[in-house]
């Protein structure tokens, strides 16, 4: 698995975009509007390498900042322009309000090509990259507020493993939010889905990647990942409460949702 993400680390988001027809996005779009994040939030996205999760998540913070700080000044009519002024400034230099994302990924390509991308789009402020396994992750117990996994976990070889260690990291009232590829319950939508799968997908990973037997892995380990219902009652096994499952585009993908409570 390793070899794999090394091996397609660089074509990784032109592949994604490829794949999915650019869909992916709005998945990720959904899966950080599930979360909503609040200022002062401490997030860790494990397998999040190439930093998509993250930058998602800097953004929506600095929106609700921004729309905060907008409402609080509609508020004082009688502010001077200086004093407007003064407070966009000094808002601006904290425009996350004390949150912070810590991506944690088991590749060091992955995590290279995620600082690129930050250095690229400008993201530097409360964001921080860290080399770890999903198996046994180097941080504290009760440390995140949320737990996020984005087409990684099927990834992992002990899933009850990184399960455990997610519940381990969040802090108690804190939540597990996992987007994965998953089980097509439409039978005509679940044959199509399986030709373009195994007939298209691998032949875009050598015209793009020049890599033919990573996405044909990628392709295998979609397959072998256990359906939704049984990926639930994994999450409970773990210790989370409250565990629940989004389907979306008929289960091509689903949102687990659990709290640590």
């Amino acid at each position: 698995v390793y070899q794999v993400f090394e091996s397609v680390a660089k074509k990784y988001d032109v592949m994604n975009d490829s794949m999915t027809l650019g869909i992916h996005r709005v998945w990720k779009d959904i899966l950080i509007h599930k979360m909503n994040p609040f200022p002062g939030m401490l997030l860790l996205d494990v397998a999040g390498g190439t930093g998509d999760i993250a930058f998602r998540f800097l953004n929506y913070v600095r929106s609700a900042r921004e729309r905060q700080l907008q409402r609080r000044l509609k508020h004082h009519q009688n502010l001077s322009w200086q004093e407007i002024s003064e407070s966009y400034q000094e808002e601006k230099c904290k425009s996350l309000g004390d949150s912070q994302v810590v991506v944690c990924d088991i590749n060091k390509e992955m995590l290279k090509v995620g600082k690129q991308k930050a250095q690229h789009l400008g993201y530097s402020e409360g964001l921080s990259w860290v080399l770890g396994n999903a198996e046994e992750l180097p941080f504290d117990d009760d440390k995140f507020d949320v737990y996020t996994i984005a087409f990684g976990i099927r990834n992992v070889t002990r899933i009850d493993l990184a399960l455990e260690e997610a519940y381990r990291v969040l802090k108690p009232g804190g939540r597990f939010l996992c987007l994965e590829f998953s089980h097509v319950s439409n039978p005509l939508l679940s044959r199509l889905y399986d030709l373009y799968s195994f007939q298209v997908i691998p032949v875009l990973g050598e015209v793009i990647a020049g890599d033919w037997k990573s996405y044909q892995y990628l392709v295998e380990s979609i397959r072998r990942f256990p359906p939704q219902e049984e990926l639930k009652a994994m999450i409970e096994d773990a210790g989370f409460l409250k565990v629940d499952f989004q389907n979306l585009n008929s289960g091509i993908v689903a949102i687990h949702s659990g709290f640590k409570l």
